[in-house]
């Protein structure tokens, strides 16, 4: 940038990952209630050494390794059962905590400096978008953003440079205290291009609100809150249409390319416009790693092992059908042999001699990890908790109201038809 804002970055390096588990198969796996007691006794035996483990042994990732840098878009790409959504949270501090990236996760607080978004959407139907948001920024904190924008605005008058307008507008608010949640919550919508619907409830399935695209971005939005400068999204096209799916792929590009961001986006089956968003593309499957480079090689690294893709087709449909169509009539090679051919690719050649070089954390920038398990207090996540009730009393008051009602009517009933048969048993005891 013009006025040397030096932005904190995140590299996410990864070697030799690997991650199992043990389930049961077949009817053991049903939940019936013969198969919890069965279980319970199991596990007391096999604590014994009396009885082994009916549990099947599953690979789920076998020895991954890579680099996620910053400001590129990476697509994660495989079929279903592939071990996708695994090395996402693996990769967000959600499985182990004894994983390392380049730092050892008891050096910073993972959850915090990485984001993972699920692809199911949970929200309050009866806030609105900017609400939301701004829950979030509450409870979040909002990280070094306002910090940044702050620093522009401050080296663009001293450098005697016309602000961005747009900038402009949400820092002219700096200057009052405390309204930093304000500035970056409109900063984040203006990113995500959520400002047609900022003041529009959220719905849900009894209340009409926004469209699946839009509360889509909005959990992205969610997630840009705080110290996170590594974002993880699983599978975020679930459910929408492909022109939606290009809209936020194009919304979290301008993000990442402009913030110096690190994202990692799987989908499952994007469009060639959506697939020429991304710079980067990592070909998973059967938990391995096929592929990871730039996205204009991987056809270059196909060819080699003898498969061209054809024309008027796109690059991510051909990707996709080479695992899923094995009886087609041409020779087949196993992903063992993908997976070793691609060590020795020009490729995977660079990426190996970079993953050799032990990372330097001078390089690393102050704001970039965050060693901060809470981003506020204690008490001012108690206020926001307590505000958003608040609010939501207020918006449902008639409810409320309502069961007030409801509850008084009730109590003066039971006090009526109390007091009726404590009066007839004195009749019928004097009668007596």
């Amino acid at each position: 940038m013009l006025v040397g804002i030096d932005l904190p970055k995140i590299e996410v390096r990864f070697e030799h990952l690997n991650v199992e588990a043990k389930a049961y198969v077949g009817s053991r796996a049903l939940p019936t209630i013969f198969n919890f007691l069965v279980n319970i006794v199991e596990g007391f035996l096999n604590d014994l050494h009396i009885f082994s483990s009916r549990k099947k042994h599953f690979s789920i990732l076998k020895d991954v390794s890579g680099i996620i840098k910053p400001g590129r878009m990476t697509l994660l790409l495989g079929p279903p059962s592939s071990g996708k959504t695994t090395l996402l949270l693996a990769l967000a501090g959600k499985l182990d905590p004894d994983l390392k990236n380049g730092h050892g996760m008891n050096e910073f607080v993972p959850q915090r400096t990485a984001a993972y978004i699920s692809q199911h959407d949970h929200h309050i139907g009866e806030m609105t978008v900017r609400e939301t948001l701004t829950f979030s920024a509450m409870c979040q904190g909002v990280g070094s953003c306002y910090d940044m924008l702050a620093e522009l605005s401050r080296r663009e008058k001293e450098a005697s440079i016309k602000p961005d307008p747009d900038i402009d507008i949400y820092m002219k608010p700096a200057a009052t205290e405390g309204q930093e949640t304000s500035v970056v919550t409109d900063y984040i919508l203006k990113v995500l291009g959520l400002e047609v619907c900022a003041d529009t409830m959220i719905g849900n399935q009894m209340l009409r609100g926004i469209s699946g695209g839009q509360r889509k971005r909005v959990t992205t939005g969610e997630m840009l809150f705080g110290p996170a400068k590594a974002l993880f999204m699983d599978e975020i096209s679930t459910g929408l249409d492909s022109s939606t799916t290009f809209q936020i792929v194009n919304s979290l590009k301008q993000y990442v390319h402009i913030l110096c961001g690190t994202a990692v986006i799987s989908q499952l089956q994007p469009t060639p416009e959506t697939y020429n968003l991304f710079d980067d593309i990592i070909l998973l499957f059967n938990g391995q790693i096929v592929y990871q480079g730039p996205c204009e090689h991987v056809l270059e690294f196909f060819e080699s092992m003898g498969f061209k893709c054809p024309d008027r087709k796109g690059v991510a449909d051909f990707l996709q059908e080479y695992w899923t169509r094995k009886d087609e009539p041409y020779s087949f090679v196993t992903v063992d042999e993908f997976a070793k051919a691609f060590q020795s690719f020009h490729v995977g050649r660079r990426l190996g001699d970079e993953l050799a070089a032990p990372y330097d954390k001078r390089k690393s920038h102050p704001a970039a990890l965050t060693t901060r398990k809470y981003g506020v207090s204690k008490k001012e996540l108690l206020k926001a908790c307590f505000s958003r009730e608040y609010l939501l009393m207020k918006r449902n008051s008639f409810v409320h109201i309502f069961k007030m009602m409801k509850v008084g009517l009730n109590f003066i009933f039971l006090n009526v038809v109390s007091e009726f048969l404590k009066l007839e048993s004195d009749k019928n005891f004097l009668c007596f």
